[in-house]
């Protein structure tokens, strides 16, 4: 087990290009989980992950020395203390992280699978929770247009909360080349939708789909929708945040279906 005394090593100088830029992370493919419970997670899925961190004083607990241990990992590093304020990006506050691959998407879901269409979400935080809602919903396939934010950088990962390792998850994709052949209906939520989502019948399979968190959906990812719908509401907001608006979407058609 090597012991990480300068920020000049070569190891920990290719894990900090990593943990400040998405487009190191995107060209190689891998991306960091930070803290107990993504690693437990991540093990937990099959997962080996390409390295472990650890603080050197975070070691001293038994929990995170446990898993440093145990946790599939190619290599592990700890960092010395002195260094650990320097590379806070890193570290997180339970002194531990994983490098790990980013997986690759199983096959394309059957014709009748619910799938989540996002176009453009650009928000990490947003992402998150809306796998977190498509996974506790029972939906295994998300596709992402070009433009939105990487699903695997940090952030997502976190707000995740352990969601990715249990979706399918296509990247830059086509949205209109996603539900060729989709056997169910493509239904656009659109604030001004002249239906409620109350009156959509939600019994068979939905792609569901979403845009924008300013903009909303493009008028060629309109096009591809068999239903736009709006979510009612009687209060003076504007708008609903497009994570609360899935969220709302996905337990109504839960709702329906039980």
């Amino acid at each position: 087990m090597k012991l990480v005394q300068s920020r000049s090593n070569p190891q920990l100088k290719a894990l900090l290009r990593l943990a400040s830029s998405s487009r190191e992370r995107r060209s190689s493919g891998t991306t960091l989980l930070e803290g107990e419970r993504l690693i437990r997670a991540y093990a937990d899925s099959g997962g080996t992950a390409e390295a472990l961190l650890a603080a050197e004083s975070a070691l001293a607990r038994r929990e995170i020395a446990a898993l440093f241990e145990a946790a599939p990992a190619k290599s592990r590093l700890v960092i010395a203390d002195r260094l650990s304020a320097q590379i806070s990006e890193l570290v997180s506050n339970s002194g531990i992280t994983a490098v790990v691959r980013v997986p690759t998407p199983g096959p394309a879901p059957a014709a009748d699978a619910h799938r989540l269409l996002l176009e453009n979400v650009q928000d990490p935080g947003n992402l998150g929770s809306i796998l977190r809602s498509a996974v506790a919903a029972g939906i295994g396939h998300v596709f992402l247009s070009h433009g939105s934010v990487f699903a695997w950088s940090p952030k997502v990962v976190r707000a995740g909360m352990g969601a990715h390792f249990f979706l399918s998850i296509f990247e830059n994709a086509d949205l209109a080349e996603a539900v060729r052949g989709f056997s169910g209906c493509v239904a656009a939520m659109d604030a001004g939708a002249p239906n409620s989502l109350y009156d959509l019948d939600l019994q068979g399979p939905v792609a569901w789909l979403f845009g924008n968190e300013g903009a909303g959906l493009t008028d060629a990812a309109m096009r591809i929708a068999h239903r736009r719908v709006r979510i009612p509401m009687p209060g003076p907001a504007e708008s609903l945040n497009v994570a609360a608006a899935a969220a709302i979407c996905l337990f109504e058609q839960v709702r329906q279906r039980q």
